[in-house]
């Protein structure tokens, strides 16, 4: 989307001057139209630009497509008031997520971690608190798009500027993503489980505009342990411009003792293609005790990606055999494999070789021109 508002603002700016259009210029341009027309619906998971979920903390139904290696990173501190129980009021940690795709361009592996160091108090007649440092997070998980929303292209509605510009009732059917995921027991001992355990989740995205899209996550997580919890997300993101976006989002967590929620607020910035910082602020509420959430992050991106393409014949049709269809033309697999070891008779080889190779048009044209010169310098003598 970027990239046609790209193309956008250079048509807004270059229409008022007068066009000076040569048919190799036209060859070109319209060669470089369906080239980006053909891209984009070939390639529906990977962008011309960083899609990143960060700041928030919900996570969009796409893969970030084949041949992407994606790193999203953040420093983040977080502080509460201390409860009655022991409790961890303050934490200034580091939070990784990488992405790739290696398969399918619907299906995404990622690793999350985050390392931190927490204050762990206990307040009762007197105040005691200690610091210690480990991992807080270690997940391993995949998610596949198993549903994805296609849209009509109104712009093509020329008759009735009410239907093209009217709103498309697909677009409040989400595209669905299935996550799944295991959570490593590699914990620093404050957030140490039981035991290793599942984490599954359902991932949804309304595209409701071309600039506005709500990202709505349902997680069950850490099933099987004492700390098992039940949480969604709901994120609205809004793009302004070419480079600049903000999201508003709200986060509900269900434990078996308490119910955290926290809301935020950020914005994000592209610097590059292959390179977002971002910035968020929350406030949180975590059982009956407040508190704020901030962080600062940085996604990055390598950019590995080949476009997939098929091969059209000349009147523009896709040129696709199936291996039935190559098995059916050569006599299969197994019969092509004896055949190899088959021997062979001479008498078959000598057809081979006697073999006449089938003349071409040219050839035989030049042939009869050879025949009609040697006609008319018979004639001459």
């Amino acid at each position: 989307m970027v990239f046609l508002q790209y193309v956008c603002i250079a048509m807004k700016t270059r229409i008022s001057k007068p066009l000076n259009v040569t048919k190799t210029t036209l060859k070109y341009s319209i060669t470089f139209l369906l080239t980006c027309t053909c891209f984009l619906a070939l390639n529906a998971q990977y962008t011309n630009v960083i899609n990143s979920n960060k700041p928030g903390f919900s996570e969009s139904p796409y893969s970030v497509g084949t041949g992407i290696y994606q790193f999203e990173s953040s420093i983040f501190y977080r502080k509460t008031s201390i409860e009655p129980t022991f409790s961890q009021p303050e934490s200034l940690g580091f939070d990784l997520l990488f992405r790739t795709s290696f398969f399918l361009e619907k299906l995404e592996l990622n690793t999350q971690l985050s390392y931190q160091r927490d204050q762990v108090a206990f307040e009762n007649i007197f105040t005691s608190d200690y610091f210690t440092n480990g991992l807080s997070k270690a997940t391993i998980g995949a998610k596949y798009l198993i549903f994805q929303q296609e849209f009509t292209d109104k712009s093509k509605e020329i008759r009735s500027w009410k239907r093209r510009n009217a709103f498309d009732r697909k677009r409040l059917i989400p595209s669905v993503a299935l996550y799944a995921g295991v959570n490593t027991n590699f914990l620093g001992e404050v957030h140490k489980t039981s035991k290793i355990s599942p984490k599954f989740g359902i991932l949804l995205q309304n595209d409701l505009s071309n600039d506005f899209n709500i990202i709505t996550n349902f997680y069950y997580d850490k099933m099987g342990t004492e700390a098992v919890e039940f949480s969604y997300i709901i994120t609205g993101t809004f793009s302004f411009g070419d480079r600049w976006s903000t999201f508003f989002e709200n986060q509900g967590i269900f434990k078996k003792e308490r119910r955290d929620t926290n809301i935020a607020t950020g914005l994000a910035f592209l610097f590059t293609p292959n390179l977002q910082i971002n910035a968020s602020a929350r406030g949180l509420f975590e059982g009956e005790a407040p508190g704020f959430y901030t962080s600062l992050g940085i996604s990055y991106r390598i950019n590995r990606h080949r476009d997939a393409y098929i091969e059209l014949d000349e009147f523009g049709n896709p040129l696709e055999k199936t291996m039935e269809e190559v098995h059916k033309k050569e006599g299969g697999f197994f019969r092509r494999l004896f055949r190899i070891f088959k021997k062979k008779n001479k008498s078959e080889v000598g057809l081979k070789v006697k073999t006449k190779k089938k003349e071409t048009d040219l050839e035989k044209l030049e042939r009869e021109i050879k025949e009609l010169e040697k006609e008319i310098k018979k004639d001459d003598n």
